[in-house]
């Protein structure tokens, strides 16, 4: 090839890259953010799953609440300075994933595990876990079965799409069971054939196998075997590519745990506004310094998620302990107890 050819062809090669490298500026400059999105819109998409008791369930007025159902108005209550400033979508497990990739919910908030091929091959980051969860089993008390062990060639019921699934085989795999997995896209149908003698188990995360007990016609007669069989970090997740509304919903978590550490709380926070003198309650709550700038919120975004939603550990007696209609699952000594008590609920300095 000649010189000028050569030259000619770099030449083209150049203005081609230097062209794309424009289009994709002004592609980028001109797409709106996620919080952009949200704001004009006037409210939040939150997407929850169908009915579960202590994490997204609904009262006799059809209103949505929950531990997930927290995180989803501390949101809006940051963005809005309203907590109810939110359309909840409740979305099959199989679609779950799909509607927020896609853009129809802009933030998922469903006791979904966070999982490295979930956090790396679907276009989704996973943020702060907001429950640590493990994958159990309940069966009739009359069977005899006191060990997950003892479920050799049993049929187990189990929701498709999930990582109960996935975990059922390696467990049944790894332990030479030959367990039968019985899977159902509606839980209510999987619970029901259960109870109807279809399966000799069920097998999802222990919350879960908590909340379903209480709904059973005789609850006293199933048991949760003792055996965890599997890690289920539970935390709401975000499109990627949009590193501001990840913060903003991480922080909404970390300023509900943060609360709780420094003991501000939804009845106490408007007198620590007015009248604390801890640095870290008044940088927290927007009295001082300039933490809301970074998130493009307003200064009393934590604050409106304290006053309107409560702290974390608030909440979870609320909707996980020793609240009315919660799953009476307690909190001292497990992996939700915050860090300084032995558990992983923690928030990074918040300065």
């Amino acid at each position: 090839m000649g010189g000028h050819a050569m030259k000619l062809r770099i030449l083209l090669t150049s203005v081609a890259v230097i062209t794309l490298m424009a289009f994709s500026f002004v592609t980028f400059a001109t797409a709106e953010s996620t919080l952009e999105i949200v704001k004009k819109r006037g409210h939040l998409r939150c997407q929850v799953g169908t009915p579960s008791g202590g994490f997204y369930n609904l009262d006799a007025n059809g209103k949505w609440y929950g531990l997930d159902v927290a995180v989803c108005e501390a949101v809006a209550a940051a963005i809005f300075g309203d907590k109810n400033k939110i359309e909840f979508q409740s979305v099959s497990s199989q679609q779950r994933f799909t509607a927020l990739a896609n853009g129809e919910s802009d933030l998922l908030c469903r006791t979904a595990t966070a999982t490295m091929s979930r956090d790396t091959q679907l276009g989704l980051d996973f943020l702060q876990p907001n429950f640590y969860d493990g994958q159990g089993f309940t069966v009739l008390k009359s069977s005899g079965i006191t060990s997950a062990f003892q479920l050799k060639g049993a049929k187990v019921c189990v929701t498709t799409g999930t990582t109960s699934e996935l975990n059922l085989t390696d467990f049944s795999r790894a332990n030479n069971l030959n367990i039968t997995a019985v899977t159902f896209e509606d839980w209510n149908v999987r619970d029901a054939t259960y109870l109807k003698g279809g399966c000799d188990a069920v097998s999802i995360d222990k919350s879960s196998l908590a909340a379903n007990i209480i709904s059973f016609p005789n609850p006293d007669d199933h048991m949760i075997l003792p055996e965890t069989i599997s890690k289920e970090p539970l935390g709401p997740a975000v499109r990627q590519g949009d590193s501001q509304w990840a913060g903003i919903v991480k922080w909404s978590e970390y300023a509900m745990i943060n609360a709780e550490e420094l003991g501000v709380t939804s009845a106490n926070v408007d007198d620590m506004r007015a009248n604390s003198k801890d640095v870290n309650v008044r940088r927290m709550l927007g009295v001082e310094g300039t933490l809301n700038e970074g998130l493009g919120l307003p200064k009393d975004w934590a604050y409106n998620i304290i006053k309107q939603v409560g702290n974390y550990g608030e909440n979870y007696e609320k909707y996980i302990g020793s609240g009315k209609g919660a799953l009476g699952i307690k909190r001292e000594g497990t992996l939700n107890a915050l860090w300084n008590k032995g558990g992983m609920m923690y928030s990074p300095p918040m300065r």
